[in-house]
């Protein structure tokens, strides 16, 4: 005998609402959060930590091993190009440079003396010598006639050739003599020489003796001090650190993800992070050519042109770089545009109870939002990326999307 199943009428009609609520809920779809595409303003910009730096940074030492027997500046101090720093032991270097001026003063008064002495004398001994020979020529000629006559003997002439030999011989010394003499000859050139010879010693010297005094090759700041009087400097050491003045910079690392928003000349703002409520202006002035392989970043300088007074090198500093802004634009939440990232972005829009992919075009891309150039309108509800809908599906907006326009929440939905 089969059972008898009786329904009652308030058991049918619940029923009935379910099956037609199973029904309603098949037709429309899974249930999605949407969020409109929206007017707003909107900043492009890229924020890095990096740290304040000087032009140039330098570690100062000696070039020679000596005692230390002034230091002039401490930590702190600023100099001028060209000031004292340190001052080693010098007695040594400047008794050389004494010494190296003496032998410099005597190669000048010898070439002096061969210019005006010894050029001179060669020259008239030259005349000198030539006189004797017209006379000892003019001699032997008439010796010879004489002896010829019979008038003297033959031990005459013979004396005669023998004065005139060793008159000649005098005449080509005191011509050779004096040729040497002359500007173009072997002593002036000599004489020339041992001055220049000396010149450079005493430059040598000048030398040695500046390595003793040790000078800031820039105006600077004195960061460092590691050196006290009395201690030994020794080449290698650091003495002192300077950082040069005459600029202040920036050093940061940015991700590459950002590296074709940057762009020289962009405008920034920084922080101090020791001074945050006093911002200051800076300005992208460097991007690396190359990308650090291990940390996937991209080493800038920025330039600050009018750094304010508390800056500090190695102070940790937040940079905001300003590529971008508008006042008026359409914007979407970051997470509700796919392949942002990649040529052909796009969005999962609700059209007509299905999801919808619609190719768009970006503009400018702020902290967690991005503009919108084309492809969607103000108001169009756009399915974020932490919805499961795909490109075909029926969907229906979730009740917190019911005040966006471009859609209609279905009735009974709401409560």
């Amino acid at each position: 005998m089969k059972p008898v199943v009786k329904w009652s009428g308030g058991a049918a009609l619940l029923l009935a609402l379910a099956g037609g609520a199973w029904l309603l809920a098949g037709q429309r779809g899974a249930l999605v959060q949407v969020v409109p595409v929206a007017r707003s303003g909107i900043v492009q910009s890229v924020v890095a930590t990096g740290r304040l730096n000087a032009p140039a940074r330098m570690d100062i030492g000696a070039e020679v091993t000596a005692t230390v027997l002034d230091v002039r500046v401490r930590e702190g101090d600023k100099v001028k190009a060209g000031a004292l720093l340190i001052r080693l032991s010098d007695a040594e270097a400047r008794a050389a440079l004494v010494q190296a001026q003496a032998a410099l003063a005597e190669a000048r008064g010898r070439a002096t003396q061969q210019a005006s002495v010894a050029a001179p004398v060669s020259t008239q001994a030259v005349v000198q010598a030539q006189a004797a020979f017209t006379a000892a020529e003019r001699d032997h000629q008439r010796a010879r006639e004489l002896v010829a006559q019979g008038f003297f003997p033959q031990q005459k002439l013979d004396d005669a050739r023998r004065t005139l030999d060793t008159a000649r011989s005098a005449l080509q010394s005191a011509q050779v003599q004096a040729q040497s003499n002359q500007p173009s000859g072997v002593e002036r050139t000599l004489a020339v020489a041992r001055v220049d010879q000396a010149a450079a010693a005493v430059q040598i010297a000048q030398a040695r003796l500046a390595r003793l005094a040790i000078t800031s090759p820039v105006d600077a700041l004195v960061l460092t001090r590691s050196v006290e009087p009395g201690s030994m400097a020794q080449p290698g050491h650091v003495l002192l650190t300077l950082a040069a003045q005459g600029g202040t910079r920036i050093d940061a690392n940015i991700d590459e993800k950002n590296l074709r928003l940057l762009q020289p000349g962009m405008a920034a703002k920084a922080v101090a992070d020791a001074y945050p409520g006093q911002p200051f202006d800076a300005q992208l002035s460097y991007i690396a050519p190359a990308v650090d392989p291990q940390r996937g970043t991209v080493e800038v300088r920025l330039a600050v042109p009018n750094p304010p007074a508390f800056l500090r090198p190695d102070m940790t500093v937040s940079v905001e770089l300003v590529g971008g802004v508008k006042q008026d634009a359409l914007v979407l939440p970051s997470g509700a545009v796919r392949d942002a990232g990649r040529e052909a972005p796009w969005a999962l829009a609700l059209q007509d109870g299905r999801a919808v992919r619609v190719p768009v075009k970006l503009g400018l891309r702020g902290v967690g939002a991005v503009e919108i150039l084309s492809g969607l309108r103000e108001g169009d509800p756009v399915i974020p990326q932490t919805e499961k809908a795909l490109p075909g599906d029926r969907v229906y907006p979730g009740p917190a999307a019911a005040g966006n326009k471009g859609f209609e929440v279905p009735s009974g939905m709401m409560r």
